[in-house]
Formats: structure tokens, C-alpha cells, sequence
């Protein structure tokens, strides 16, 4: 069976001067994926609660909630202050448990994409990635 892979480094013109490998990769180890996506989802989980934070700092040093407190206190007889519900420990609860659950996400993303992947081999017969040493 000729691929286009095949035909592509058929008709390559030049040769170089270092070793090319092309092999197929066939099956992803379960556990492998499941170790490199929570690694993955720890990197992002830091991200999330950096930017939230980041972001209530902007919100709070331009303003912005006292703003809103004073445009939701116009309207109604002052007993909704978003202040209230709007601080750093309330912010760092949020971020903590969006924090987690993106945590859980995508490890078990990864692991469904890795099985996913070596069901779809049996159909395909793998992914062609080629090698070159330098």
C-alpha cells in the first residue's frame, strides 16, 4: 500500500546528508497521556487562578466595582452592593474551583483522546511522522 508520504519522499531530489526515519505511530499508552494532560492541566489550572487574580486587581484599581455598586445602588434601594460579593477571597475561591474542575477536564480529556486515537488505528493504520537525525 503506497501512501502519499511515500510518493512525496520518492520523488525528493536531493539527498541529505542526514539519516531520515519515518515510522508510524500506533498506539498512544493509556497512562502516558493520562501523566502528560494532568502535567498539561496543572500548567493550565496555574494560568486560570494568576489571570483571575490579575484581573480582579485591574478591575478593583480602576474602579470599577465601586462603579457598579454605585449604578446597581440607583436603581434599587441599596441593598445589593456587588462589593459584597466581589473580593480577593471570594475571587480566589472562584478561580480555585474553576481551577480544579479544568483540572479534572482535561486529564480526563486526554485520556479519551488517547483511547479515542488507538481505537481510530485499527481503522487507519496509525499517524506517519517522519525522523531526522542531526
Amino acid at each position: 500500500m503506497s501512501t502519499v508520504a511515500d510518493k512525496l519522499a520518492k520523488k525528493s531530489s536531493h539527498r541529505t546528508s542526514a539519516k531520515q526515519v519515518r515510522l508510524r505511530l500506533v498506539y498512544i499508552d493509556f497512562w502516558s497521556a493520562v501523566k502528560l494532560s494532568f502535567l498539561a492541566a496543572i500548567a493550565i489550572a496555574i494560568v486560570t487562578v494568576v489571570a483571575f487574580v490579575m484581573v480582579y486587581l485591574v478591575v478593583q484599581t480602576t474602579g470599577l466595582i465601586a462603579k457598579a455598586d454605585a449604578f446597581f445602588g440607583s436603581f434599587s434601594d441599596g441593598s445589593f452592593v456587588l462589593s459584597q460579593f466581589v473580593s480577593l477571597p471570594q475571587v480566589l475561591a472562584f478561580s480555585a474551583i474553576v481551577a480544579i474542575l479544568n483540572l479534572v477536564v482535561v486529564t480526563v480529556l486526554g485520556a479519551v483522546i488517547a483511547g479515542i486515537y488507538n481505537l481510530a488505528v485499527k481503522v487507519t493504520g496509525g499517524l506517519l511522522v517522519g525522523f531526522t537525525s542531526n
